[in-house]
């Protein structure tokens, strides 16, 4: 069998290597810190970056002169068939849901490492947590990152827990990481303070794929306020319906992801 032909596109590789190493976990990066990293030099990646902002997938700080990506990415994902599909079925049911307890769902999927906020549907009408599309955490940091990689297969948590702990500056996989990942499997949910934001309580709940798999999750923030009950226990069997009833239709069984 013949071996497949090599193609070479200077110009595009360049592109896709300045795009790739500003997706890293320090994201910001100056024109010559781009070029030392790629083993380049400036004139280069000049015109590859000046391109990359004009099209809309780079910005530059003003005040540091230094490089960031959009969310053009993130936005060229949503519109893949999977992603898609999966938004269409999720976001009436948390547009639902929200409605009816009074607090922001957040429909997460994974990426490269990371949680990724795809959708959000604010809750009460005077005061709401939401947080922003494209809001990103370390996958085994966050409630809602925990919850999809406890529930897929062995192997595959294993290389999701790697890929999470490359986004963190930890040595070594937390200890009580699989013990956590397992009590979430066996309760079926989490119900934790946030682990990110004061005064919040994160309920969170998978969107299992035909396979048992989980392709995504829904975390409610639930915020506490003085004299008034956040009704924990409601919403939690509110959010486990609506995730139950988003995974019975036709979604992938892999985990939806973003580009």
């Amino acid at each position: 069998m013949a071996e497949p032909k090599s193609y070479s596109a200077p110009a595009l590789e360049k592109g896709l290597d300045i795009l790739e190493l500003l997706s890293g976990r320090e994201r910001r990066r100056t024109l010559t810190s781009i070029a030392e990293e790629l083993g380049r030099s400036k004139s280069e990646i000049f015109r590859m970056v000046a391109v990359l902002m004009q099209r809309g997938y780079l910005e530059r700080d003003a005040d540091t002169d230094e490089f960031a990506l959009t969310n053009r990415l993130f936005e060229l994902g949503l519109h893949t068939p999977r992603a898609y599909d999966l938004l269409s079925e999720a976001v009436p049911a948390m547009t639902q849901l929200a409605q009816d307890t009074g607090h922001s769902p957040h429909l997460v999927v994974l990426q490269g490492g990371e949680t990724v906020v795809v959708a959000a549907v604010s809750g009460r009408s005077d005061m709401s947590f939401t947080l922003r599309l494209g809001y990103r955490r370390p996958s085994i940091e966050a409630t809602s990152g925990q919850v999809i990689i406890a529930f897929q297969t062995h192997d595959e948590r294993k290389r999701l827990i790697k890929e999470g702990l490359a986004r963190t500056n930890l040595k070594a996989v937390p200890r009580g990481l699989t013990p956590t990942l397992d009590r979430i499997r066996e309760r079926g949910y989490e119900l934790h303070e946030s682990r990110d934001f004061v005064g919040i309580t994160d309920i969170c709940c998978p969107i299992l794929g035909a396979d048992g798999s989980a392709v995504a999750s829904i975390i409610v923030a639930c915020v506490k306020r003085h004299g008034r009950d956040i009704r924990t226990a409601a919403a939690a069997g509110a959010l486990r319906e609506i995730c139950a009833r988003i995974g019975r239709s036709r979604l992938s069984p892999r985990p939806a992801q973003v580009l």
